[in-house]
């Protein structure tokens, strides 16, 4: 965590407020690492929390009134309590209203409250600095009006916000990712039971993150597209397989061989990313627990080549980059992370190959494109909390 970041808000909400903040939380961004779009789909994820996250400082305020400072914008928005519906503009102040409304469906939120926010998250990276700022907003707000809230309800509520604020129908991933955290270590989430365990990495691997600065939005991309695509497959397979079949992850790939020519082959090529991740996820995770890091790490690339093929929610940007790694044979793994249509490229490699290989990737990047992309080494670290 970047305790400069952290003292920076609190000194911003001093001065623009006049009082000290009774309430400081933390959410770090997160970066998934395998399980693309399967989280919505009741199957499984391997992410971790990063260190690049979202600070934000609360003290109460009288009357029904909240004031909510976005220092890295800049931009000051007021608005009255009860939150009952999305503001039109600005988009990300409904990240926060849409908390508010949550929340305060389980306890008293009033009077209102001065908030102040920040982080050094890379906006549109592919890394959720939308769920960052929810699920520090929900932590800061549950403590400042003693509202009780274990953590995968707080993840809950995140998700809330941003599903009927925002209209990104999200999975959970991106909150349970930022809450459950552990240093130098994966989160495996199974999400239609929704429990979590952490996998401990190896000293030997980390990950770099290549930014394409290819700027997404999953309100304005395909995600919704994308998720109606699977939800249409699902009820598809749960008509001609003869066991129950409530999401994707209750379909095999020998299934989907056996009755995909029925479907439309866009909806059909959905389908077999989804199943295929479902599949590359748990056998990451046994490998992963085996110490079979270059096993691991093809199933990266195999993952990259579905998201591109089957579910089309790539880019050329991240087409390049993940090509170019391929390439190096110091790069183990390499694959798009996030919602996709830009953001961000996700490498696993040695720590010490990891600044040649930044370089390397930087340099064929502004020859091809004509402009940069930032690398830089990410860390797994502990979860979102109150300091």
């Amino acid at each position: 965590m970047n305790m400069s970041l952290i003292e920076t808000i609190k000194q911003a909400h001093a001065r623009r407020f006049g009082v000290p903040p009774a309430v400081v939380a933390y959410a770090p961004g997160r970066v998934e690492i395998l399980g693309n779009h399967t989280d919505y789909n009741e199957g499984f994820v391997l992410s971790a929390a990063i260190d690049l996250g979202i600070g934000l400082a609360l003290s109460p305020a009288g009357g029904a009134s909240c004031t909510v400072q976005a220092l890295d914008i800049p931009e000051e928005i007021c608005f009255d309590l009860p939150v009952t519906s999305p503001a039109k503009q600005p988009l990300w102040v409904n990240y926060v209203r849409g908390v508010v409304n949550k929340l305060g469906a389980r306890g008293r939120i009033e009077p209102g409250f001065q908030a102040t926010f920040a982080g050094d998250i890379p906006m549109g990276a592919g890394l959720s600095s939308s769920a960052a700022l929810e699920i520090a907003a929900a932590l800061a707000l549950a403590r400042l009006y003693n509202i009780s809230a274990a953590p995968l309800e707080l993840a809950k509520i995140g998700q809330a916000a941003e599903n009927d604020f925002t209209g990104a129908h999200c999975g959970l991933l991106d909150q349970i990712s930022s809450l459950f955290g552990q240093d130098h270590a994966l989160v495996f989430s199974d999400f239609r039971t929704l429990a979590v365990e952490t996998v401990p990495l190896t000293a030997e691997i980390c990950f770099l993150l290549a930014d394409t600065c290819v700027k997404h939005s999953l309100v304005a991309s395909a995600y919704n597209e994308r998720r109606a695509q699977c939800e249409r497959s699902s009820a598809f397979f749960a008509s001609v397989l003869d066991h129950p079949v409530t999401a994707l992850r209750d379909v095999s790939m020998d299934e989907w061989n056996a009755f995909a020519a029925r479907l439309d082959p866009i909806t059909a090529r959905r389908a077999a990313h989804v199943i295929g991740e479902n599949a590359r996820v748990l056998e990451a995770n046994r490998l992963l627990r085996l110490g079979d890091v270059q096993a691991f790490g093809e199933l990266m690339f195999q993952s990259h080549h579905s998201s591109r093929t089957n579910f089309e929610n790539s880019c050329p940007e991240l087409d390049f980059i993940v090509a170019q790694a391929r390439m190096l044979p110091q790069v183990l793994g390499a694959r798009l992370s996030g919602g996709g249509f830009g953001g961000s490229v996700v490498l696993m490699l040695h720590p010490r190959d990891a600044d040649q290989v930044g370089q390397t990737l930087a340099s064929a990047y502004v020859r091809k494109f004509g402009h940069t992309c930032t690398t830089r080494v990410i860390r797994p670290v502990a979860g979102a909390r109150v300091l």
